[in-house]
């Protein structure tokens, strides 16, 4: 079984990765509102039949449905809509590479609004260094707003990819703020959470042309099958059974591999001209967020007690290993 879950943590990155390539075909196509509107319902279909078939979603839970809708837009709408738009504007193999500074943005959004996340020298470190590569990317001392220079780099595409890992990153928070004491599964969160965005998006979206995209086979089956099926649904059923196998710590590792996979298939496949200063950048944000990791404060144990529906018993987490379980919930929905 454990080579299984090793199995899936590859393939999970790899999926994780292609999203990219796949929202640039469909950019030619349709909108990026467009596109996220597609992703999530299609993703959310899968989805919704694992989890029922898993006996994981209740209508009882609706009455926490305003957490749900905050959780829909920070870590599903806002985020799947900047991305598709900053990957409109950006190389895919660029874009891919910002991505990975997520994981800094959810340790900013943590230090400034969570008593419990104190910083060391380590961790502000890996910040610096990470938020150094953005910059590096990004490169605004050549090129004014809005337009593309070398290596394809777009001000007003970085700053959409910015975007989205902040609004991702301040998923976090509020999930550890408001969602933690529900005990709600992870399963059943990230379906309320994809179902209110697919319905957001359906309220919101324009979907006049959207059949555009279906002219070209292989752009449908990417955004369908690749961006919905795959890299919406699927990959949380991978996540949570890579979580289960190897624990949540080890999970939140392949958070690493797509900014290599979106690299990988724009330079290699695709033939998109990725400057060296771009790769160089890609390792600092990468090495950055690995110095956060390793760099976090240890804390005491606490005794956490269930709430009174629970049907477990008390038992001693540390703050950390809240965090962790949290992280199913927000990272299965990443970029």
């Amino acid at each position: 079984m454990k080579i299984l879950a090793y199995l899936a943590f590859v393939l999970l990155g790899v999926v994780w990765g292609s999203n990219f390539i796949f929202m640039k075909w469909a950019a030619d196509y349709i909108a990026p509102q467009q596109i996220a509107f597609l992703r999530v319902l299609c993703g959310f279909v899968p989805l919704v039949i694992f989890a029922v078939l898993r006996r994981e979603v209740h209508l009882r839970d609706m009455r926490h449905i305003h957490h749900f809708v905050v959780m829909a837009l920070l870590a599903t709408a806002i985020y799947y809509f900047a991305f598709a738009k900053g990957t409109a504007l950006l190389l895919s193999s660029v874009a891919g590479m910002l991505s990975g500074a997520i994981p800094l943005f959810a340790f900013v959004t943590a230090l400034l609004f969570l008593r419990d996340e104190r910083p060391t020298v380590k961790s502000l470190c890996g910040v610096a260094l990470g938020f150094a590569g953005v910059v590096l990317i990004a490169r605004p001392w050549q090129i004014d707003a809005g337009q593309v220079g070398e290596g394809g780099v777009s001000i007003a595409g970085t700053a959409y990819m910015i975007v989205g890992a902040l609004s991702v990153g301040g998923s976090f928070v509020y999930a550890r703020k408001f969602i933690s004491p529900l005990k709600l599964s992870p399963l059943a969160l990230s379906t309320y959470q994809i179902g209110i965005a697919t319905a957001i998006f359906a309220l919101a979206t324009d979907v006049s042309g959207v059949g555009a995209v279906f002219d070209d086979p292989k752009t449908a089956i990417g955004l369908v099958v690749g961006l919905g099926v795959l890299g919406t649904g699927l990959a949380y059923i991978l996540y949570y059974f890579i979580v289960d196998q190897l624990g949540a710590v080890a999970a939140s590792g392949v958070t690493y591999l797509p900014p290599l996979v979106a690299m990988a298939i724009g330079i290699v496949l695709i033939g998109e001209p990725v400057a060296g200063l771009d790769v160089v950048a890609m390792v600092a944000i990468l090495f950055g967020v690995f110095l956060q990791q390793i760099g976090r404060r240890a804390v005491p144990l606490t005794t956490i007690k269930p709430p009174p529906e629970s049907r477990g018993h008390g038992r001693l987490l540390t703050p950390d290993a809240r965090q962790s379980a949290l992280e199913v919930q927000v990272k299965a929905s990443k970029a």
